[in-house]
């Protein structure tokens, strides 16, 4: 008995004025190679953007119908809105969403579709299309398949974009050793194959839906695991990956907390943080350590060692702003501890959206005070989890300094400000907390919970020291680093743990959800 042919949908829909003139793309892929068996594209008039993406939609699924009528669907869109409601999550309150959405559920039955958010980078083919329509619609007609070069557009740029090998990711200790040791003309060099490039199907004229082109491919092979030209029903940026260790020696552990501490420079508000010069980094960065590779004294291995399974992911959430925030005043776990100001509760519910677009969080962990908790609770109740409280999470105790500003520090207790900044020994005035004192109680909470979580995706919600810590110590970067990381409320980074003690540092300071 021949299993059922898998398919992708990836569609998408637009208005040039919102509500303006609108139009819509859809094309249907091999689950399997990835090769375009269909598109379809249409003008449809003045309407919204959540319309013509509802339209392309629908579109989209009854071209995979008509292609194979008994396919299982894998529906990728870069509109939230659209696969948050089909996937039921999400309510359809707009009285000119829900009979298109209805119309779409009517296509398939609902256990053979699945719905997974994209960015919109990798949406590009079904954007072109829809581009497509509304310039059509624009001269007054209508889009027309061998006119269209979106298939083309979209291969070229998939190669553009197509990564270079890469291998397990690792520590920087580790890394570091092995690279000394690759230098020294001991290791093999690794190898890695290369995808093959998807393959663009040829008009065949078009079909019974609104303008459509189809590959001659209703008879191809094709039917493989469910679905293999994704990694997931997330956008990568958390999803666990396959780690494999390459050397018979031990790697290093991690165990960085030892030189705990800061040199900050002067002019900024310990609640953030500011490079060097004084001027603030941004945006969202990721690190990859150096790629493993073989230790001196072992025959090469390529990538071939043991499999240590998926990692333990960090997904790592600052709480949003409090009153304090924008002020720029110490508000650590020894003061007042504020509650989320109304700026602090629309970027929970902002950051909650966008973690329930992604959908890959299985935990969520929080810091006892008051704004992680809230930020927390605004997440869980997108998600449908429970939240567990760590007191290893909660911010440094500032002491006597809780409430001021940086400047009113240095005004009533510069030698204890200056013994601080000069040591991570040093504590606060009034008995707060050395950062070598965090770094202890970050280190030993990290330890309990990748054991506790391995291989899953947690969420945990806490502040701006641990977070920095975190990342720090996955890095092995000297202390000093702490004050070379932009980390902004309600922001998004993320590390993951392997079972061999290696880390890797998979986002820093995503804010794009706020924007």
């Amino acid at each position: 008995m021949t299993s059922a042919r898998e398919l992708v949908v990836e569609a998408d829909g637009g208005s040039r004025g919102n509500p303006g003139p609108a139009g819509y793309g859809a094309v249907v892929l091999d689950a399997v190679t990835g090769e375009t068996l269909a598109e379809a594209a249409e003008y449809i008039g003045v309407a919204t953007n959540n319309v013509a993406e509802y339209k392309g939609l629908v579109a989209g699924l009854k071209t995979a119908r008509e292609l194979f009528p008994d396919a299982t669907v894998h529906v990728r869109m870069d509109s939230k809105l659209v696969v948050e409601q089909m996937s039921g999550r999400w309510k359809i309150k707009h009285p000119d969403m829900k009979p298109l959405a209805a119309e779409a559920g009517r296509v398939f039955p609902a256990g053979r579709v699945r719905y997974e958010w994209i960015p919109r980078e990798r949406n590009k083919h079904a954007d072109r299309l829809a581009n497509e329509a509304m310039d059509a619609g624009r001269l007054g007609r209508q889009w027309e398949p061998s006119g269209s070069t979106a298939s083309l557009d979209a291969s070229a740029a998939r190669n553009a974009a197509a990564p270079l090998p890469s291998g397990p990711p690792g520590d920087a200790r580790a890394g570091a050793a092995r690279a000394r040791a690759a230098l020294s003309g001991t290791a093999g060099t690794p190898t890695a194959g290369t995808a093959g490039t998807p393959s663009t199907g040829t008009p065949a004229g078009p079909s019974g839906s609104p303008s459509a082109r189809t590959s001659d491919a209703r008879t191809g092979a094709g039917a493989g695991a469910w679905p293999t030209t994704d990694g997931g029903t997330d956008d990568g940026l958390f999803a666990a990956e396959d780690a494999t260790a390459t050397s018979s020696t031990p790697v290093a552990s991690g165990d960085f907390e030892a030189e705990a501490g800061v040199l900050a420079s002067t002019d900024h508000e310990p609640g953030t943080t500011a490079t060097a010069s004084g001027t603030a980094t941004t945006g969202a960065t990721r690190a990859d350590a150096p790629a493993p590779v073989q230790p001196q004294g072992t025959a090469p291995q390529g990538w071939s060692g043991p499999d240590m399974g998926a990692p333990a992911t960090f997904v790592l959430l600052r709480h949003g702003e409090t009153a304090l925030t924008p002020e720029k005043r110490f508000s650590g776990s020894g003061g007042s501890d504020p509650e989320l100001s109304a700026a602090g509760l629309r970027q929970a519910e902002a950051v909650a959206a966008a973690l329930a677009a992604r959908g890959t969080i299985q935990e969520i962990v929080s810091s006892p005070l008051t704004r992680c908790r809230q930020t927390a609770a605004a997440v869980a109740a997108r998600l449908g989890l429970d939240v567990r409280i760590e007191q290893g999470l909660r911010e440094t105790d500032f002491g006597a300094w809780e409430g001021l500003t940086f400047g009113e520090v240095r005004e009533r207790y510069p030698e204890d400000l200056d013994a601080w900044l000069a040591s991570p020994k040093a504590a606060p005035t009034g008995g707060g907390e050395s950062f070598a004192t965090v770094a202890r109680r970050v280190a030993a909470t990290r330890d309990r919970l990748t054991a506790a979580h391995a291989g899953r995706t947690v969420l945990l919600v806490t502040h701006v020291t641990p977070i920095k810590t975190l990342v720090r110590l996955a890095l092995g970067a000297p202390p000093e680093s702490l004050f070379r990381m932009e980390l902004s409320a309600a922001s998004i980074s993320a590390v993951a743990y392997y079972a061999d003690g290696n880390a890797s540092v998979r986002l820093l300071n995503d804010t794009s959800h706020l924007r």
